[in-house]
């Protein structure tokens, strides 16, 4: 069957081909570690994972990277301000591998609780500066690059092209700059590859042209080469990404080799809270930590992003995530119906869902037509244990673990009911266990007394 991804870079869905039969070499752009993730950020982290299990369910076997960065992010992606991890360090008085390390062991709790799949290869920026001087050196040769008093440009102007992934006017941009920051820069899309480091400067490394510390876009350019060779197949990352990042990125690689590094960009649209942005001034930059904090997991978070297209602006609101834990909770009470049940279902119907499925997923990742196939399922009058098993191989691309028992922390009040139940039930107290059942039933919750205990859940 067919798989269609769009391709930012030819603006339309095209059937994929993988340069190496059965293999896709894959790069995705990986979180800042300067602070925690939030959920717009892990948005784009859910889907390279449906991405992946997309592709392995069509049977690819996959070599994909990710990087870290914790080094040369400056705070505008434009280069300029501070760095993001020295000004980080400077925020929680710590050394900034200190701050890189905290936080990327967050950011893989967070991707474990979302039931992400790692990526084969995770790679730090600051494990490859000498990849990146050997990179910058050899677009230098190459004649993309210009020196100034302290920072070593890629001249845009050298391109036959600058901004393929955007397809922004650079003579307007030029029209409508503002005063440049380094008035030494020739272009106004030209961009730092490496920098000369003050002498109070924390990260920074003898180079070729004295202490110097890289520019931002240089690690995924010299890492994806490293790891996946100078073309792959796909580059992922967050629609922000497209007008400076990866544009930087095919610059650097037609500089270094003439090429643009992957056949595919694809790119996960924002999310929004309440119709609009994130802000930190509006106090509505929600990690998972706090939706955990409101009595929602991770993987509510999860279901609920498959309610839009990746390429769609996703609206967060409380409302939704509260419809989205209990679709899931509905979802896995269903899958335990049909684990089961008894009854027998014809291969033809296995088949007619099977199909219906791989063409949703296939169809550029197309998750609300998949859902929608598999909410018939659930919904289906025939309790069968196929079913079960179709749900299951289905969930290989979900990831939404429908087989795992629903663990829910319950808040005291409730808590205490349950205990007062349980002792209700070890004394015989009919009366009293089904006067508390009731009780539980009106706070929304589902009280099941099956062999091994009482079974708390959410309606």
């Amino acid at each position: 069957m067919e798989l269609k991804l769009y391709n930012t870079l030819t603006r339309q869905k095209e059937v994929f081909k993988s340069i190496d039969k059965n293999k896709v070499r894959m790069y995705s752009c990986g979180p800042t570690v300067y602070y925690f993730a939030h959920i717009g950020n892990l948005r784009s982290y859910i889907f390279m994972d449906n991405l992946r299990r997309v592709l392995k369910y069509n049977g690819y076997e996959l070599l994909h990277a990710m990087n870290i960065t914790d080094v040369g992010h400056l705070e505008s992606d434009a280069d300029e301000g501070e760095d993001k991890m020295i000004k980080a360090a400077k925020r929680e008085n710590k050394d900034p591998y200190e701050i890189a390390k905290f936080y990327t062991e967050k950011f893989m709790i967070d991707l474990n609780k979302l039931n992400i799949s790692m990526p084969e290869i995770i790679c730090k920026a600051t494990d490859h500066i000498k990849e990146m001087e050997e990179y910058v050196q050899k677009i230098i040769e190459n004649g993309y690059a210009y020196e100034t008093k302290d920072t070593i440009y890629f001249d845009t102007s050298k391109l036959d092209k600058y901004g393929v992934l955007s397809n922004i006017n650079v003579e307007e941009q030029k029209a409508g700059a503002r005063v440049e920051f380094d008035k030494e820069k020739k272009n106004v899309t030209d961009f730092a590859l490496w920098i000369k480091a003050p002498e109070n400067h924390i990260m920074k490394w003898d180079t070729f042209w004295g202490k110097c510390y890289p520019g931002w876009h240089i690690e995924c350019s010299a890492m994806g080469r490293k790891y996946l060779g100078e073309q792959f197949d796909i580059h992922t990352g967050g629609i922000d990404h497209i007008p400076i990042h990866h544009e930087n990125e095919i610059a650097q690689s037609k500089g270094y080799s003439g090429k643009i590094p992957a056949n595919w960009w694809m790119h996960c649209e924002f999310l929004l809270i309440d119709g609009g942005k994130m802000s930190k001034s509006l106090n509505n930059v929600y990690t998972i930590a706090d939706l955990e904090k409101k009595g929602f997991t991770a993987m509510d978070y999860r279901m609920f992003n498959f309610t839009s297209h990746y390429r769609n602006k996703l609206n967060f609101t409380w409302d939704s995530l509260e419809s989205a834990k209990i679709a899931l909770s509905r979802l896995k009470e269903a899958y335990r119906k049909h684990a089961n049940g008894e009854e027998n279902v014809s291969e033809e119907i296995i088949n007619d869902y099977k199909t219906r499925f791989h063409e949703a997923i296939n169809d550029d990742l197309n998750m609300p037509q998949a859902m929608g196939v598999v909410w018939e399922i659930a919904k289906n009058s025939t309790k069968s244990k196929k079913f079960a098993e179709l749900l299951l191989k289905f969930d290989e691309v979900l990831g939404l673990r429908l087989d795992e028992e629903e663990k829910i922390d319950l808040p005291e009040e409730i808590q205490k009911i349950v205990e007062e139940r349980i002792r209700a039930r070890e004394n015989k107290d009919w009366a009293k266990s089904d006067e508390l059942r009731d009780i539980l039933n009106e706070k929304g919750y589902t009280v099941k007394d099956t062999k091994d205990g009482m079974k708390v859940t959410l309606k």
